[in-house]
């Protein structure tokens, strides 16, 4: 009996020093599962409507019109009023002429060129063009209502120049006036209104020019 446990009692031991051996080991760890990576889906950023701030309507400006002032064109007594300058209109040309409006002149005078006198039942006419800045109007022919010497400062002696009655027209006004024929290539207006013509229906204002509508 006492031999048995001297057998038990080394195996024993040596099964305690296995098992102590066994326990002081280091726990494993268990396998750990690769980590998948999930893609980065970037989600839809939604923009939320943004408000519309309603401005106020503004009226609308309407641009306002020039303020056309009207000269007036007569006289309260119902005479034409006349600057320095007019436009003469010519009936029997159908064209507009400048004219100067001269006070100290006492007939009137227009440009002529290309004069033929002749005789008409038993009567002196003339025939005659009126050029300015180098453009000749058509022709045109009058009875003489009489012949005026002219003396000229430049040249020795007198010669005669032919005095003629013609219509023309001012603004509203037509009228027939005297115009003595010379010629006025050299001046500035072809045309010369002298007192014999505005005395009695025309105001003439110096200090302005072209009061009356031109004729279209």
């Amino acid at each position: 009996m006492n031999n048995t446990w001297k057998v038990l009692i080394p195996f024993m031991l040596s099964g305690g020093l296995m098992a102590c051996s066994t326990t002081g080991q280091e726990p494993v760890e268990p396998e750990q599962k690769p980590q998948i990576e999930e893609p980065n889906i970037e989600k839809p950023q939604i923009e939320e409507p943004k408000q519309e701030i309603e401005k106020p309507v503004e009226p609308e400006v309407k641009p306002q019109e020039p303020v056309v002032e009207l000269k007036p064109k007569k006289t309260s007594d119902g005479k034409l009023l006349l600057g320095a300058e007019e436009w003469v209109y010519v009936p029997g040309l159908e064209a507009n002429f400048k004219a100067r409006v001269d006070t100290g002149a006492t007939t009137s005078s227009i440009s002529a060129i290309d004069i033929v006198p002749f005789e008409r039942d038993g009567k002196d006419w003339v025939k005659f063009k009126i050029e300015h800045e180098g453009i000749k109007s058509k022709e045109i022919a009058l009875p003489v209502q009489r012949w005026v010497k002219i003396r000229q400062s430049s040249a020795d002696g007198t010669h005669k120049r032919a005095v003629v009655e013609a219509w023309i027209q001012l603004g509203d006004l037509k009228e027939k006036t005297e115009f003595t024929l010379a010629d006025r290539t050299h001046l500035t207006f072809p045309l010369l209104l002298g007192r014999s013509f505005f005395k009695d229906v025309a105001v003439v204002d110096v200090s302005k020019k072209y009061i009356q509508d031109k004729h279209k």
